[in-house]
């Protein structure tokens, strides 16, 4: 659908990105609402855009824009509408009214090639006249960035980006050296950029492209979770991907190095490549934290062991050695670290910090990395919690990663903050942070190590252990309640190395919440899983596939990966018939009924949670995002949109054209429930890639599953994840800075 028409209002702009909700006069229409990325875009623009009206559940009928174009107003009506908005500096209603009646249809040409004319206007010098004519052509060349980086894969989202850091020549700029973007728009495929380059004759030589080529290799590096190189396999690298002599990246290396843009270290006798951002986060991280550490401990409580005492009796839980130590460690020290593995007790020292705390009337605040790593603490411990998304108010400069690391955020009121599932975060969102910590505040960071590391840069939390700069106490006792169960037995047995193939050495009042069905097989595995999922589980429980069963997969691909299982599953449990309403998006077909993941975060989306007739407990918002699980209520084709719900209560309404940011859900990955715990856990294990089949990864499924767990695989291949321990490392230098400090 197109509309050509004016510019006249806008409601909300969002600075960095453009993000724009105005009100549009289109041509012999009534105005209507449009949302969309309009940078460079003022009140009075005559714009042709090109999208699709879609119902807003809180605001009602809008066009979402997927394109525009601004062009020239075609009338002098038009013309005096855009020149009264204020948007030309010395130009107000009065004076673009005497503009119109004085050169009429010829007001373009004037402004455009005779600005010194509108000195014939009483009250425009000519010097004026000059500097009018000067911002009027600059406004209307700015926004022709937008088409010209369309050819880059650059769009509207990021083209104010890229005009804020070159400024009005961007498109001369961009010309002569392609390889700016790179710096300018995370994740940009340097690929592309370099084809156009080569094009326009940028030479295979070129400073500018060896020194590009070496900044995109530190980011590829950073995307496998490193925050540095080792020089030396850089240099090798980079030769490979230009096809250029080693002197001339050594050269270049320096020059990167002299201006800051890079950094080289030495660590372990050897040189070690950082890009700027990534070297500046973690020194923020290292500074940061010791200064929190070092301050007065302003939280602490007297005859504390006393008070430990009185909440051993309220909470009627007797506390191990490891335990009581643990809380002490958190009033002595303002930073401290827990960790271990499940069934060791760290929720049991959460709820003790929060009780005693809590009685001498500090605040407690809670967070986690994700949605559901934040609901599972709220679960268990009583008390509210948040994502850190959340509670910094970090906004959508948080996808710009490397170019927001000095972005402010909201303070942290608090004085203690306890932060779960640390061995999620990573050093961008450690960054946000601890930036946001008040000194005097108390930090207990709780995790456990031998999970998987986190998706963005960094190994933050073994890096802080590793450190030995702060208090850690490892909880390495199971209780008696949990080693009862032989998920969490079987767990730390994988941990330490041991299987659990063929192991009998449980005590007899185990819980029968553990099974291995030894398959190698697919199609016999895929049998299992559907079965299993459609019926067999209700024999053991109240157990109902889309209440409270999860399959999990390493991988994403092959017959037992989460494309082909998800269709499998979908076809199973929510098989198409006439009354269901479903709508296809590529190669998916979403049906109402299904389960749905979030894949990328989404600030603006519109959710609501609990009753408009109940204000007490009725809440609305903006934003979902990545790894945040629901199902589909409804699918409206008239309305071209379907409702959400999601586990966490919140409803959303997605337009069609997001559908993008959707995928099945049957089965996930368990890269994406890490955080998450599910009643019911099917963890199928299929032959993948060598760098997929690791301890920590199988461990991580393991601990996923809070009442039962199916494990289904051949036996030879989980002797093999149990054996591989090899897991990749990080390459960071957290713990270094920590060095320098000292």
């Amino acid at each position: 659908m197109e509309l050509k028409g004016q510019i006249e209002e806008i409601i909300y702009q969002n600075e960095s990105n453009s993000y724009t909700i105005a009100v549009f006069q289109a041509d012999d229409q009534e105005a209507i609402t449009v949302v969309g990325y309009l940078p460079f875009i003022a009140v009075g623009d005559t714009l042709k855009l090109q999208g699709k009206m879609v119902i807003h559940q809180e605001y009602g009928e809008q066009f979402k824009i997927e394109n525009f174009e601004k062009i020239m107003p075609e009338s002098a009506q038009a013309l005096e509408k855009y020149l009264a908005s204020g948007t030309i500096k010395g130009i107000g209603p009065a004076t673009a009214r005497k503009i119109i009646e004085k050169f009429g249809e010829e007001t373009l040409t004037v402004f455009k090639f005779e600005p010194l004319r509108l000195a014939e206007i009483k009250g425009i010098s000519k010097d004026k006249a000059y500097e009018i004519g000067e911002e009027f052509n600059e406004k209307w060349e700015v926004w022709q960035i937008v088409s010209f980086l369309e050819q880059f894969g650059i769009g509207a989202n990021n083209s104010k980006k890229v005009y804020d850091a070159l400024g009005v020549n961007a498109v001369e700029k961009i010309q002569e050296n392609p390889y700016v973007l790179v710096d300018i728009v995370y994740g940009i495929n340097f690929n592309n950029i370099d084809n156009i380059a080569m094009q326009i004759g940028i030479p295979l030589d070129s400073d500018y492209r060896i020194r590009s080529g070496i900044k995109y290799a530190l980011l590829v590096a950073s995307y496998n979770g490193n925050t540095c190189v080792q020089k030396d396999n850089l240099i090798v690298y980079v030769k490979s991907i230009l096809e250029v002599d080693e002197d001339r990246i050594e050269d270049n290396l320096i020059n990167l190095d002299v201006n800051s843009e890079i950094h080289i270290i030495e660590k372990n006798d050897e040189k070690w490549v950082f890009l700027e951002p990534l070297y500046k986060a973690e020194k923020n991280i290292a500074e940061r934290l010791i200064v929190l550490r070092d301050c007065e401990n302003t939280k602490h409580i007297k005859s504390f062991e006393s008070e430990i005492k009185k909440c051993e009796e309220k909470i009627d839980i007797e506390l191990s050695e490891k335990q009581f130590e643990a809380i002490k460690q958190i009033n002595e020290n303002n930073v401290c670290i827990i960790t271990g593995g499940p069934g060791t007790g760290k929720t049991t020292i959460i709820k003790f910090a929060i009780e005693i705390y809590k009685n001498h009337r500090k605040k407690v605040v809670l967070c986690a990395p994700t949605g559901r790593a934040a609901k599972r603490m709220s679960e268990t411990t009583g008390e509210e919690a948040k994502t850190i998304h959340r509670l910094l108010e970090i906004g959508k400069f948080e996808e710009d990663k490397l170019g927001s690391i000095d972005t402010e955020v909201s303070p942290v009121d608090a004085d203690v903050l306890v932060v779960d599932e640390m061995s999620m975060v990573d050093v961008f969102l450690m960054n946000y942070l601890i930036k946001a910590i008040y000194l005097g505040t108390k930090i207990i960071f709780v995790g456990d190590p031998n999970q998987l590391p986190s998706v963005g840069p960094g190994s933050i939390l073994k890096d802080l252990i590793d450190s030995d700069e702060f208090a850690t106490v490892h909880l390495d006792k199971i209780f008696r309640q949990a080693a009862k169960s032989k998920i969490i037995v079987n767990a730390h047995n994988v941990n330490h190395g041991i299987s659990f193939i063929g192991k009998k050495d449980y005590e007899k009042d185990s819980e029968n919440d553990f099974f291995y069905i030894n398959e190698s097989n697919q199609d016999k595995m895929l049998y299992q899983v559907l079965s299993l999922s459609k019926e067999r589980l209700k024999n053991y429980g109240d157990y109902e596939f889309f209440k409270n069963i999860q399959v999990l997969t390493p991988t994403k691909k092959g017959k037992m990966g989460t494309k082909e299982l998800n269709q499998s599953l979908q076809e199973a449990l929510n098989p198409k018939i006439e009354e269901i309403e479903e709508k296809a998006y590529g190669q998916i077909v979403f049906r109402e009924g299904d389960r749905v993941m979030q894949i990328k975060n989404n600030y603006d989306i519109y959710w609501e949670k609990g009753s408009k007739n109940n204000l007490r407990t009725f809440e609305a918002g903006t934003g979902v995002f990545n790894g945040e699980i629901g199902r589909i209520v409804k699918i409206d084709s008239n309305e071209r949109q379907m409702e959400i719900e999601f586990d966490d209560g919140k409803v959303a309404w997605y337009v069609f054209s997001e559908l993008d940011q959707l995928e099945h859900a049957y089965s996930i990955t368990i890269h994406k429930a890490q955080g998450s715990e599910f009643d019911v856990v099917i963890l199928v294990v299929p032959p993948s890639s060598n760098m997929l089949l690791t301890r920590n990864l199988l461990y991580t499924g393991l601990t996923r599953a809070k009442k039962m767990l199916i494990v289904i695989g051949n036996k030879n291949l989980i002797e093999f994840m149990i054996n591989n321990c090899d897991t990749k490392k990080r390459n960071t230098g957290l713990k270094i800075k920590f060095q320098d400090i000292n």
